[in-house]
C-alpha cells in the first residue's frame, strides 16, 4: 500500500493551521485546477468529527466522486479522514500538528490503495503516487500561505 508523507513548516498558531487544514472552503481554493466541488455532506466551513463530505473532481480527464469522513478528531493536534465511497480501494489520511516555538510542524500521512490488482499497483508506482504528492504539496502551500498572511480572514467560518 503506497504511503505519502509530507512535512510543512508554518509560522502561525497551531489552532489556525488545524482549522485551515479542515476547511472545506480552503480545500476548494487549493484544488482549483481539478475543479473540485463539495456536493454533499459538509459543503462549506469547517468539517468535524463524524462529518462527511462528497467531492466531485476531474482527475486524469475523468470526472469522479469521493466521499470521506472525519473518523478521528483531537483539536488542534490530530485528525483523520477516511474514504467511505470512491475510486480508491482504501484511503486513510492522517493530519498531525505540532507547535515547536513559533512554528507549527504540519505532517500529512496519506495511505491509499488503488483497485484493479497489479494494474492498480503499477499505476500507483508510475503515475498516481507522484500525482497525489503534488496535489497534497499544493494544498499544504495554500494552507501555509493563508496561515502566514491575513488571507485566512477571506474564509467565511
Amino acid at each position: 500500500m503506497p504511503k505519502i508523507e509530507i512535512t510543512t513548516e508554518i509560522n502561525a498558531p497551531i489552532e489556525l493551521c488545524f482549522d485551515l487544514a479542515r476547511s472545506i472552503d480552503l480545500h476548494k481554493i487549493s484544488a482549483l485546477n481539478t475543479h473540485e466541488k463539495a456536493i454533499d455532506g459538509k459543503t462549506e466551513g469547517l468539517i468535524g468529527l463524524n462529518e462527511y463530505v462528497t467531492w466531485q473532481a476531474t482527475h486524469f480527464g475523468i470526472k469522479q466522486k469521493l466521499t470521506s469522513r472525519i473518523s478521528t478528531f483531537e483539536r488542534p493536534y490530530y485528525f483523520v479522514d477516511e474514504q467511505v465511497k470512491g475510486i480508491f480501494k482504501s484511503l486513510y489520511h492522517e493530519h498531525i500538528f505540532e507547535q515547536v516555538g513559533d512554528q507549527v510542524i504540519m505532517k500529512d500521512i496519506f495511505d491509499f490503495q488503488s483497485p484493479l490488482g497489479i494494474c492498480g499497483r503499477l499505476f500507483n508506482r508510475f503515475v498516481l503516487t507522484d500525482y497525489l504528492k503534488k496535489f497534497l504539496i499544493t494544498r499544504n502551500h495554500t494552507i501555509k500561505e493563508f496561515a502566514e498572511t491575513d488571507r485566512w480572514k477571506e474564509l467565511d467560518w
